[in-house]
């Protein structure tokens, strides 16, 4: 059991509300509490909520609920007392100040639920989630930190891990009899785990495209000449006028960027520069980052216009984009203003941005590549960088064993094969560590989680 000094926080966010919550932690939080909150009972029972006038040294302060919980059954695995207030910020921050006077000290960020991994309550990649669960701004996102904060993701790590582990075990045990020449581990099971795990590896890594999106939001890069309506296709989708719409070319020189949920799924639609042939400096510059933005983006919209531009010019425009932006970006043609013309498009998606035709087939469209991305069986999404970067790096170790145990390497050097990989994955599920990177981790909360 992990157990420091005690620590205090406004776990909600300060300001004025209805109620706020303030959380002491730590094996003086029943101590502390009894200094600022008199009408506790001398023996306070586990997840048992008390009313109670709330004082400091210059009087009462409030008053509210006080609830216990005495770990190990609570978040952080040790002794708990939350505290439910009236939410104003004067009164969040004149009892935090109580608090800390009575033998607490404020908590570092994130270090709530620090203490919850320490203390074995969850397992790194759990912890990772309550981030995400808290930075969740869609159906998708939330969808994605609630699986991961269940545990099933970590959970299968360490079962294939500890496979790994009891294989290792055999081997080494080898090593000690290595003059009689027997084999403890049995070479035929140790490639079938290997090769579970390598796919296993792989199907994770690849995962990553799509819970990335979802969890970044989808760039989508609206791009195409001057006029060809790029503004108001965005205020379309937007359902606001957020850019401004005129019959001026040029008039948006620098990008403009708005986020919209479709499907669940966050979007991040970035407004650019038309582009056209040009000797103004600062048009051009907006141009320039027109295209940056393109090759950044997951998804391009190019916008033509229909009363200007046939559909074989405009196959010859989206050509040239492609090669401009690399292979990157799926790219999706779009005709507006059709409104306007007589022959309508036949083989590209025609729009009218200006009165909402066609927009739910392009809204859709987002959708399906979105969907596309998610190509494999498992029931785990992989959204977190530090995670692909060691399932790569497990998955390398697991290869290069396979080709250790293929060519007949001696059980030593696939002994270190195997350790690097169950290395690998036990940084996911922090069952190896630093505090570097515990660091680097919990750093990114807010006080108070």
């Amino acid at each position: 059991m992990y157990e420091r000094d005690t620590i205090a926080a406004i776990a909600s966010p300060s300001g004025t509300g209805a109620i706020a919550l303030l959380r002491l932690s730590g094996p003086k939080a029943v101590a502390v509490a009894w200094a600022v909150a008199p009408g506790l009972p001398p023996e306070v029972v586990d997840r048992r909520a008390y009313f109670s006038a709330l004082v400091d040294a210059e009087g009462q302060i409030d008053e509210g609920l006080v609830t216990t919980f005495h770990g190990p059954r609570s978040f952080t695995g040790e002794d708990v007392v939350e505290f439910s207030v009236h939410g104003s910020s004067y009164v969040q921050q004149r009892l935090l100040e109580a608090l800390l006077a009575a033998g607490a000290r404020a908590a570092q960020p994130g270090e709530f639920t620090q203490r919850a991994f320490l203390n074995r309550k969850m397992d790194l990649s759990q912890a990772e989630a309550v981030a995400d669960l808290i930075a969740s701004q869609s159906a998708a996102q939330h969808k994605l930190a609630l699986q991961q904060l269940r545990g099933g993701f970590g959970k299968r790590i360490e079962d294939l891990r500890q496979q790994l582990i009891d294989f290792s075990a055999l081997i080494e045990l080898e090593l000690d009899f290595s003059e009689e020449d027997v084999q403890f581990a049995k070479r035929v099971e140790l490639v079938t785990l290997i090769d579970r795990l390598v796919d296993l590896c792989a199907e994770l890594i690849s995962s990553f495209r799509y819970g990335n999106a979802v969890k970044q939001g989808v760039p989508v890069a609206i791009i195409g000449s001057p006029n060809s309506g790029k503004s108001t296709l965005l205020n379309a989708l937007l359902q606001e006028d957020r850019a401004i719409v005129s019959d001026i070319p040029g008039t948006t020189r620098d990008t403009v960027e708005e986020t919209i949920t479709l499907g669940g799924i966050l979007f991040r639609f970035i407004d650019t520069a038309g582009i056209r042939k040009t000797n103004d400096v600062v048009e051009q510059l907006g141009i320039d980052r027109s295209y940056k933005k393109a090759k950044e983006a997951s998804i391009v919209v190019l916008l033509g216009d229909a009363s200007v531009m046939n559909e074989q010019a405009f196959a010859l425009e989206a050509g040239m984009l492609r090669e401009r932006i690399g292979e990157g970006p799926v790219v999706i043609p779009v005709l507006n203003k059709v409104d306007v013309v007589q022959a309508r498009p036949k083989s590209t998606l025609a729009i009218c941005a200006k009165h909402g035709e066609g927009l739910d087939v392009l809204k859709q469209r987002f959708l399906d590549h979105v969907k596309g991305l998610h190509t494999g069986q498992a029931d785990i999404v992989v959204t977190n960088a530090r995670h692909v970067d060691a399932l790569t790096k497990a998955r390398q170790a697991l290869v290069e064993a396979r080709k250790a145990i293929d060519n007949g390497t001696s059980g030593e050097l696939l002994a270190v094969d195997l350790r690097r990989a169950q290395h690998h994955l036990g940084a996911i599920t922090g069952s190896i560590t630093t505090d570097d990177l515990l660091g680097s981790i919990f750093s990114r909360f807010c006080i108070g989680k």
